[in-house]
């Protein structure tokens, strides 16, 4: 049997630049400029586009952090709603804080119109396929990346 942690969803503050930071270098798996990525933070937590949340415990420590994009596609005709970031501080992965993040998420979403929810995870994180597929979600694409 899983267990929960039953934790806090909220919006992302100033306050959580640090731990998110600390969570998406671990996504990444790579070192990320913390002055770039700072600027960005900064910059979406004032775009009405973006939603952020993250996951805390009573204590107000971070286990968590979504985010998702909002933008007006032509070839959809409408708003699409994207997750860009899921990540569970690994330590309390395997408790459902993944699901409570979009679980709120989705809350936030209900009330709007949109045409399309997506979600795109790299090829090497089968349990976030998983996770997504577990959700409803349907592969309809292939995304395909070119560096730079």
């Amino acid at each position: 049997m899983t267990n929960t942690t039953h934790c806090i969803i909220r919006r992302a503050q100033l306050g959580d630049l640090e731990g998110i930071y600390m969570l998406l270098e671990e996504l990444e798996g790579d070192v990320l400029n913390f002055g770039d990525f700072k600027h960005c933070y900064l910059a979406n937590l004032e775009n009405s586009h973006i939603i952020y949340l993250v996951a805390i415990d009573v204590h107000d420590k971070l286990l968590g952090f979504i985010s998702c994009h909002a933008q007006f596609l032509l070839h959809h005709a409408g708003k699409v709603f994207e997750i860009q970031e899921l990540i569970v501080n690994k330590p309390q992965r395997g408790r459902k804080i993944g699901q409570q993040l979009l679980d709120g998420l989705e809350n936030i979403l209900k009330d709007e119109q949109y045409t399309s929810f997506e979600v795109t995870a790299n090829k090497k994180r089968k349990k976030a396929r998983e996770f997504y597929l577990k959700n409803k979600f349907i592969e309809t694409h292939h995304k395909f990346t070119r560096p730079q």
